[in-house]
């Protein structure tokens, strides 16, 4: 089989991406990052269920404690306060990551290069999330450039983001057809023992259950 490399940080979207890759033909080698997110606890907890799910070829876990020392998210510096969702605002919100994927995608194609993997996978996602410049399409093609002009990898390595044009009842829609379990994701912002319910993910994420008619399968607190 193909071997990819796959970002899994235990939430809804990286989990059904992971499980895209493995039904198109790829081994999974999962990567897991921990950068001082307030859910770490849990998203590690999670992440480690679906590699093991999936019979990955591996769970390669690193740290990007510089985030934290970076600061400017509220994900990652507790006196700036997660939002709650109140319906669609223009800017960049305050769960941005000051170039995240940048990093991320970096080290992934370093594993990628290192495992003789030909793929990386990445689930970024315009549809719900507009204000993440690094999640646009031309993000991603500008990252193609780099990876194809700095590595030896043969074969050529390629970015593959399925999501990238998708909606969140899309991704959901497709991870139910491919049996992705999703009470073993974890997607809230603040809270690691019951979703907050309130936050910009939280409210994605139960609103695409929803239009499915469907239940989400974790517990939340409102």
């Amino acid at each position: 089989m193909k071997k990819a490399v796959c970002l899994l940080s235990g939430g809804m979207d990286s989990t059904t991406l992971a499980y895209v890759a493995k039904d198109t033909g790829y081994d999974i080698v999962a990567l897991h990052f921990t950068y001082g997110q307030r859910t770490e606890a849990k998203e590690r907890e999670c992440a480690r269920a679906v590699a093991k799910n999936l019979d990955a070829l591996d769970f390669v876990e690193i740290s990007l404690e510089h985030f934290t020392k970076i600061g400017a998210s509220s994900l990652t510096d507790t006196s700036i306060p997660v939002e709650e969702y109140a319906g669609e605002e223009e800017g960049v919100p305050s769960t941005y990551v000051p170039f995240r994927n940048a990093n991320l995608l970096a080290i992934a194609t370093s594993l990628a290069e290192a495992r003789r993997a030909e793929a990386v996978f990445i689930g970024v996602q315009t549809g719900d999330y507009p204000g993440y410049p690094d999640c646009r399409p031309e993000f991603i093609e500008a990252f193609q450039r780099a990876v194809d002009l700095g590595t030896a990898a043969e074969p050529r390595i390629v970015l593959m983001t399925p999501f990238v044009r998708m909606s969140k009842v899309d991704i959901v829609r497709k991870g139910l057809a491919l049996g992705v379990p999703y009470e073993l994701t974890w997607s809230c912002y603040q809270n690691d023992d019951r979703a907050c319910g309130v936050c910009s993910s939280c409210h994605y994420r139960r609103e695409a259950f929803r239009e499915l008619g469907l239940e989400d399968p974790i517990e939340y607190e409102r």
